[in-house]
Order: C-alpha cells, then sequence, then structure tokens
C-alpha cells in the first residue's frame, strides 16, 4: 500500500474546559452546586465569599446561551478584583429578611445540631422489660420475643418455629413463649408483639373501656370480618353483626383511628431532604414576575490580596496564581450566567402559565421543552439541564420547573387540554362525588366527555392511580 499526505479541511466542535464547566454547573442541583462551590472555595485562593451587601449584575438579553449551547465562548475581558463579584440577591426582588442572629465576631462558641438520641423500638421494650419484677427466664423469653419483632411492631416468626430454634437443654415449652408473648403484647405501645394487622386492632380495641361507644361493634369487625371491611361490603357486615348503618359507621371510625404499625413511631429515618428553591414568583401589579431566590445564589468574588500580588508581580513566578484567577473568574462567570438563564426560562415558563398562577392546576395548559427552547432561542437540552431539579416558590406551593411540561389530550373543539389539569379535574370530581355511589372510571369519562374533553377509561384509570386515589369499590362508604 503506497502512503501518502493529504490535507483534509473540516469543521467541528470544541468543548473547551470553560464551557465543560458551564455545562456541568447548569444541570446541578442547588444542593449539588453549594458543594462544588464548597469545594472550589478549598482549592482556589483566588475565590472567597462576597459581602452580605446587594449588588445589582447587569445580565444580557442573551444571557446563559453561551453557557448552555456548545459553541466557543469568548475569553472574558480583564477584569478588576473590585468587580468579579456575583450577587443576584436584588436582580428584580426583594430582599428576604434575614430570620436567623448573627453572631459577634469575639464570640468563639459554636452551636451544633445534635439530633435526639431517641431510642430505638427494641430498648424501649426492653427498657419496660427492666422494670417489671420478673424471673431471670421470663426476662430472657420476653427478650428473646422482642428480637424477633420487626420495625412495624409485628412477630416476624411463628411461635413455634421460635420454639424450634431454641437448645433441647434449656427444655423451652411453647406455653412459656406464649405467656412471655402475653408479656410483651401488654408494653407499650399497645398492639405489639401481634401477628398480622387483625390481632394488632384487637389488642388496641381491648385496651379501650369497655363503655368506648362501638367497641363490641369494632371487634367483631377486626375478629375475622376485616376482609369485609377493606372490600367496602357493609350490606354484608352489618348481617352479620346484626347492626344498623350508625354502629357500622362508629365501629368503622374507631377502628380508622387504632395504629396499624404500633412500632414504626421508633424507626429512625433519615434527615428530611429540603429543596432550596432557585425562583420565587410573586404578583407584582397585576404582573406575574419570576426573580431569583437571594438565598440560593452563591457570593463570591476575587480574593483581593491575591490579586494585589498578581497586579504588582507579572513575572513567570506567579503563574500558578494567574492561572487561578483565570479560574476563578471563569467560575463566577459561569455561576452568573447559570443564574441567568434559570432565571430567563422561568419567567418563559410564568408568561405561558398564567392560568395556572390565577386559577390552579386546572388552568395548566399543555407545554413541551420545545416551546420555551424556539421562545428563548437555545436547546431543547439545555431547557432539559435547567429545568431538571430546579424549583420555583409560587403562592400556591413549590414546584419543580418539570412540573410546567406535559403530555396533552385533545378536546372536542380541536384544542388541547393538559394531562395536569386532566388530573385536578378527576381530583375534583372524587371529592365531590356522593360517599354512597363513587364515580366509575367510566362516569368520569362521560362526565369529562360532556365537557368536551376525550379520555379513554384506561387513561382515567391511569391519572386515578397516579393520584393515589383508590377505586370506586374502595371509595364507597357507608
Amino acid at each position: 500500500m503506497k502512503q501518502s499526505l493529504q490535507l483534509r479541511l473540516s469543521q467541528h466542535l470544541a468543548l473547551t474546559p470553560q464551557l465543560q464547566q458551564s455545562i456541568r454547573l447548569l444541570q446541578l442541583s442547588s444542593i449539588e452546586l453549594s458543594q462544588e462551590m464548597e469545594q472550589m472555595l478549598q482549592e482556589n485562593p483566588l475565590l472567597e465569599r462576597g459581602a452580605e451587601e446587594d449588588f445589582v449584575p447587569t445580565v444580557p438579553d442573551s444571557a446563559g446561551s453561551s453557557s448552555s449551547e456548545v459553541e466557543a465562548a469568548p475569553e472574558p475581558a480583564p477584569e478588576s478584583p473590585d468587580t468579579a463579584e456575583t450577587d443576584f440577591s436584588s436582580l428584580e426582588s426583594e430582599r428576604w429578611e434575614k430570620t436567623s442572629g448573627t453572631a459577634s465576631d469575639d464570640d468563639d462558641t459554636e452551636y451544633t445540631f445534635q439530633e435526639p438520641d431517641t431510642p430505638t423500638l427494641r430498648e424501649h421494650l426492653l427498657e419496660q422489660l427492666r422494670l417489671m419484677p420478673l424471673s431471670e427466664r421470663d426476662l430472657m423469653l420476653a427478650a428473646l420475643l422482642v428480637d424477633t419483632i420487626n420495625d412495624d411492631g409485628y412477630l416476624d416468626q411463628p411461635l413455634e418455629e421460635v420454639a424450634a430454634m431454641l437448645p433441647p437443654e434449656q427444655e423451652i415449652e411453647l406455653l412459656e413463649l406464649q405467656t412471655a408473648l402475653k408479656l410483651v403484647q401488654h408494653l407499650d405501645p399497645i398492639g405489639i408483639g401481634a401477628h398480622d394487622l387483625a390481632e394488632c386492632l384487637e389488642l388496641q380495641l381491648l385496651n379501650q373501656p369497655e363503655d368506648t361507644p362501638y367497641r363490641d361493634a369494632a371487634l367483631g369487625i377486626v375478629r375475622g370480618n376485616l376482609p369485609l371491611l377493606a372490600s367496602r361490603d357493609y350490606a354484608k357486615l352489618k348481617k352479620l353483626l346484626r347492626c344498623d348503618d350508625e354502629t357500622l359507621r362508629g365501629a368503622q371510625a374507631l377502628i380508622t383511628r387504632m395504629d396499624p404499625r404500633p412500632g414504626a413511631g421508633f424507626t429512625r429515618i433519615e434527615a428530611e431532604h429540603y429543596v432550596q428553591p432557585e425562583v420565587v414568583v410573586k404578583k407584582i401589579k397585576g404582573q406575574w414576575i419570576a426573580s431569583l431566590n437571594n438565598d440560593a445564589v452563591p457570593k463570591l468574588r476575587i480574593n483581593r490580596m491575591y490579586a494585589d500580588i498578581l497586579t504588582r508581580n507579572r513575572d513567570s513566578s506567579s503563574q500558578y496564581l494567574t492561572s487561578q484567577m483565570q479560574e476563578a473568574k471563569w467560575f463566577i462567570k459561569n455561576i452568573q450566567q447559570r443564574f441567568a438563564t434559570i432565571l430567563r426560562v422561568s419567567q418563559a415558563i410564568v408568561d405561558r402559565q398564567r392560568n395556572f398562577f390565577e386559577h390552579g392546576d386546572v388552568a395548566m395548559r399543555p407545554m413541551v421543552l420545545r416551546e420555551i427552547a424556539d421562545e428563548l432561542g437555545l436547546h431543547e437540552s439545555t431547557i432539559s439541564r435547567v429545568t431538571t431539579r430546579k424549583y420555583m416558590l409560587t403562592p400556591s406551593g413549590v414546584y419543580e420547573l418539570k412540573y410546567f411540561f406535559g403530555s396533552h389530550v385533545a378536546t372536542e373543539s380541536g384544542g388541547a387540554c393538559s394531562a395536569t389539569a386532566i388530573r385536578a379535574l378527576i381530583k375534583q370530581l372524587v371529592a365531590a362525588e356522593e360517599p354512597r355511589k363513587p364515580l366509575s372510571d367510566n362516569q368520569i369519562a362521560d362526565i369529562l366527555g360532556q365537557q368536551g374533553i376525550v379520555v379513554a377509561r384506561r387513561t382515567i384509570a391511569k391519572y386515578r392511580e397516579s393520584l393515589q386515589i383508590p377505586a370506586a369499590s374502595q371509595r364507597k362508604s357507608i
């Protein structure tokens, strides 16, 4: 094969490190951005936290396009150390008042939050057993049964299996385990140590005073007739219990007040995850305006001491600080572009969903990512990054930006209705239905059809299940 040299011209897109960082920052959540900022503050000595005063940066109309589109970003113009800082705290928004106090500089006392030392269910039960005048053998058997209780408070294994696992030399009889179980079932919380839900509810009902209204009828239900209550077979229940509607209704309400998971309150759960909205929506002079949340925007600036050193020394020995200076400026610029893009997208969403902010979910209009992308001149993938795990605080609650996008269903007039609006209508219809005759999925579809919204029964069932609304047979009441 003969070798030769050829000159070929071609065009291709190149992602500079700065542009890669800009795209990555755009898709981070507020918590991840905070972690990224902390890491940059530790690694780059040129970066430091900004002051608490308000600054109003200038956001161009095309802000965010260079950070979100795959293009070569221009080199930033030289900036003085004093101007290289970002703080969007007063960008078209009112400053949120700080509710936390400020400690003096000479106060070295640090206050750290410590979670309360909540005992586990096992610790709670064993502590009660230790306070009881029990023999060593009885205490051992009761503690053994406590170890077989799961986090919900139920006995995981039958007593026969527990007895079979014990060493034969202990000579422990099944009657002893049954006695120990009765002892455990009298501990707090009531209902602990039951084999199933029916027994758990029975233990709690037996603990109620004998003159408790409808107690006997409730016991009659949980003792073998609980499946009938679950299936809403009220006619058969009234026949078996020989009671009227009022008694059955009172027994049902009494059973509902019982705790089906008595041990769940002692389960140690992980700390709750809170979301911090990047955008706040308010109605100002009749117009819905989106503004950035001051508390969500990082406040960063260039360290003046190192900047002064670079100003005085331009030799090769300061190359490290020069590179760190450039990296710090790009990081600040990319954060500016990130929040400017989020604000532009949020305002575009608010403009298209004004009826939602006025009237709620029923007024949500169908919308796809491409609509916002075409309006702002951005790529559809950019809108997807901006709206994922970014949140908006509105007068009616906190919503992820993705919440405002969704599929649509055709109407008889040739228009479209959003899936969110249909879910809201289903929720309203179920809330207003007759409890004795709940609406079936077919009936809901017919009602929506009368309003011009053509929805199949299986679609109604899918939306109803997404709202965690039971089927009509499960919603029926006395």
